[in-house]
This record gives C-alpha cells, sequence and structure tokens, in this order.
C-alpha cells in the first residue's frame, strides 16, 4: 500500500504510512498551523488543536453517519470560531489496516448522505472528487434544479469491480 510495509507498535498496532493530507508534509519537529489553503485538508487520523478551540467547536457533529464529510465539518467548525489547526512535525499515528478503494465505491451510501449533511450546513459540497467519480461510474448524480446528488446505481456491483 503505501511503498513501505506496516510496523507493529508496542501496542501491537499495524502501522503504515497514510497518504499525505497537507500541501507541504511538516519535518519531524515543530507544530505548523495549517495555511489558510490547507485547513479543508484535516484529517482526524491525527491532528493537533488548542483544547479551548476544540470545546468551543464541540466536536464532532453528530448528523453524519458512516464514511466521509465529518472531519471536513470539524475543520470548518474551528475556522469558522477563529480557531487554528495544526500539522505535526514527526507525530506518530497508529491506524488499523483495511483495504481501500479509489473512489471508495463501499462508502457511496454515507458518502453521497454525508456529502448532503455538509452542504446543508455549509453551503458548498465536499469530496467533489469521489462524488464526480461516482457520477462517472453511473453510481451517483446531481439534479442542478434541486442542488442535490444521490445514488443512482448499485453500489454492492461496483464495489466488486472496483476494489483494489
Amino acid at each position: 500500500m503505501c511503498g513501505s510495509p506496516p510496523r507493529r507498535t508496542s501496542r501491537g498496532c499495524r502501522q503504515r504510512p497514510a497518504r499525505t493530507r497537507p500541501a507541504r508534509t511538516p519535518r519531524p519537529g515543530p507544530s505548523v498551523l495549517a495555511g489558510e489553503d490547507q485547513w479543508w485538508l484535516f484529517w482526524s487520523l491525527s491532528f493537533a488543536v488548542r483544547a479551548a478551540d476544540w470545546t468551543r467547536s464541540g466536536g464532532f457533529c453528530e448528523e453524519y453517519r458512516g464514511y466521509g464529510g465529518e472531519d471536513t465539518d470539524v475543520a470548518a467548525t474551528v475556522r469558522s470560531l477563529g480557531g487554528a489547526l495544526f500539522w505535526v512535525g514527526g507525530a506518530t499515528a497508529a491506524h488499523q489496516h483495511h483495504p481501500v478503494q479509489d473512489p471508495p465505491v463501499h462508502h457511496l451510501d454515507a458518502i453521497v448522505r454525508n456529502a448532503a449533511v455538509f452542504h446543508r450546513r455549509w453551503g458548498w459540497w465536499p469530496m467533489t472528487g469521489w462524488l464526480e467519480q461516482f457520477r462517472a461510474a453511473g453510481l451517483a448524480g446531481y439534479d442542478a434544479a434541486t442542488r442535490t446528488w444521490s445514488v443512482t446505481g448499485p453500489p454492492a456491483a461496483a464495489a466488486r469491480s472496483t476494489a483494489s
């Protein structure tokens, strides 16, 4: 998967390098404030936020179900309240290994549903890359008249054909 094999941590978790989320990955060392052009890249696998900003934000919105959108929502909330998100150079994150798909067809229903939650809350669509890939595969469609995305195809069949 990411070019190097997983390692076992002292607690038995498999450790594997994750995909880079910020435009520039900080070198091991000090924390780096996420730039104005990077806040939406927030990924809750590993993050830092001031305790006061986290408390003010209320944490994760519980309207999201399943995979997708909840991380970007946290970032939007913290940012809207004037808070800050940080990339932590050299931080270690343990993440349970699991197969991945690109796009994540096995999360089709949740992504479409959660994108609508996010759009209602913030006025713009997150995960547009995946939504467009779903549309190209005939799995999702956008109705410009109602400004909504919907699932249009069977995710189970697509998941079998696009698994990686």
